[in-house]
C-alpha cells in the first residue's frame, strides 16, 4: 500500500513539463501552475528555469501569462485550443483568435519530418 502512494506521489513532483503537460500559467513570485491531462499542479520555480522553458520553441505565448505546449495541441479553432479529443470532458483553452493562425503554423512546423 505505501509503495502505491510514493509513486503516485513521484508521479506529481517528477512529471517532466515538455513531455507530461498541455499548457502552464506564470503567476507571481515564479509560482508556475502546470496543466497535464488529467491534473494542475502548482509549483515555484527560479526565473531561471522558467526563462529555460521558454528558451525553445515547445511553447507558445498564447496571452496574458498563458504557454501551450505546441507538441499537445492536436486542433485549434475558433479561439480555442483543443489538447486531445473535441470532447466536452477534454482539456482545452481559449485563446484571442489573433495568435491562432501563428499557433497553426507552429504546429504544422512541430509535425513536419525533419
Amino acid at each position: 500500500m505505501m509503495k502505491h502512494v510514493s509513486e503516485s506521489r513521484n508521479m506529481y513532483e517528477d512529471f517532466v513539463v515538455e513531455t507530461d503537460i498541455l499548457f502552464f500559467k506564470t503567476g507571481s513570485h515564479g509560482l508556475v501552475s502546470f496543466h497535464g491531462r488529467n491534473y494542475n499542479i502548482k509549483k515555484r520555480m527560479t526565473a531561471d528555469k522558467i526563462a529555460s522553458l521558454l528558451s525553445g520553441k515547445q511553447f507558445y505565448h498564447v496571452g496574458g501569462n498563458c504557454y501551450v505546449n505546441v507538441d499537445k495541441v492536436t486542433t485549434v479553432e475558433q479561439g480555442i485550443v483543443y489538447f486531445g479529443e473535441k470532447a466536452p470532458s477534454a482539456k482545452h483553452l481559449r485563446v484571442p483568435r489573433w495568435k491562432q493562425e501563428s499557433l497553426k503554423r507552429l504546429i504544422t512546423e512541430a509535425k513536419q519530418p525533419v
